[in-house]
């Protein structure tokens, strides 16, 4: 189903209200008077992640955290390694955060990463590849796609199972995740047995439907979206395949997918869409919407009950996927 044939649907339904929870955070973001991400600087929007940490919640116990160094191109990155409790080796589930390609860390996504840890029984990796504007594309993907090669190559070090391997991301992190999968079936290795991706920006040509509809208000704007992609991307950029993984010309072959969406979120349409194309293409690919809920609920599991639900869904899938 195209966009604008998804956005027609969507435009005959009557919408949910946002969840109360939702809407009262909103309010109290609102009050702050925080002026919007979009008008500062990358240092004070970098700054303001602090807020998105404190959202999340008390900290998830696991077996086990350790900080690690994983090699890419002529250089190094970070990386955090969740094992969960028990006797491996476990399936291991590669993560990468969300923030536009610009801001966001570990930190920020801690809890999210140790949630997938206990909840599918899977050795968690959260890569800390490097941002833009300082790194710009195609920095991010290429350092994503050399940890999940070190890791498939290392993963009996890691506690892991190599043959048990999955990527996982939120927003950004979602686009990081299915431009990796393209990558390994192009490459013909490693194999990737599924992925999870978190209302994932899959299209950077998108135009009008959720863009619109969900522009301002909601937390995540489509002026924070443009901000984010400008550190990231020339304008012909924005067609590549890598950093748009909806146009990649093939789509078949791909892992297994599941996909989250927001109803109040400007990035809904397109995962929505991402999840038709795969399906279109032969592959299994579950879409769920989560009515009521915005942008980055995943580390808002503090506060949202929504966002717990969702993190849940995606360790079910993983789980499920990992351990059948």
């Amino acid at each position: 189903m195209s966009m604008s044939a998804m956005s027609w649907l969507w435009d005959t339904m009557t919408p949910m209200p946002l969840h109360p929870q939702v809407a009262a955070l909103l309010d109290q973001m609102k009050a702050m008077g925080a002026p919007p991400l979009s008008a500062g600087s990358v240092a004070d929007a970098r700054a303001g992640t602090e807020a998105i940490a404190a959202l999340a919640g008390d900290p998830i116990p696991v077996g086990s955290v350790r900080d690690i160094t994983i090699p890419v191109d002529g250089a190094s990155i970070g990386a955090r390694v969740y094992t969960p409790a028990g006797a491996g080796p476990h399936p291991i589930v590669l993560f990468f955060h969300g923030g536009g390609w610009v801001i966001c860390t570990l930190d920020t996504h801690d809890n999210v990463a140790r949630a997938i840890c206990r909840d599918a029984q899977a050795v968690v990796v959260s890569v800390d590849y490097r941002m833009a504007p300082e790194f710009r594309f195609p920095i991010a993907l290429d350092d994503c796609f050399a940890a999940t090669q070190w890791v498939a190559a290392n993963a009996r070090s890691l506690g892991g199972d190599a043959n048990r391997l999955a990527v996982c991301g939120d927003s950004a992190g979602g686009n990081l995740s299915a431009a990796v999968s393209q990558m390994a079936r192009d490459a013909g290795g490693p194999t990737i047995a599924f992925a999870a991706l978190l209302y994932p920006a899959t299209d950077m040509t998108a135009k009008g439907g959720s863009l619109d509809e969900n522009a301002k208000g909601y937390f995540l704007e489509r002026a924070d979206m443009e901000w984010f992609m400008n550190h990231y991307l020339s304008a012909e950029e924005r067609k590549d395949p890598r950093a748009s993984p909806l146009l990649h010309p093939r789509l078949a072959g791909l892992p297994p997918c599941f996909i989250t969406t927001c109803e109040f979120d400007p990035l809904r349409d397109e995962g929505e869409a991402y999840g038709a194309a795969l399906r279109a293409n032969g592959v299994a690919a579950e879409n769920k919407r989560y009515d009521g809920l915005i942008h980055a609920v995943a580390n808002m599991t503090g506060v949202v009950d929504g966002g717990r639900e969702m993190v849940a869904d995606v360790a079910s899938r993983l789980r499920a996927a990992l351990h059948g």
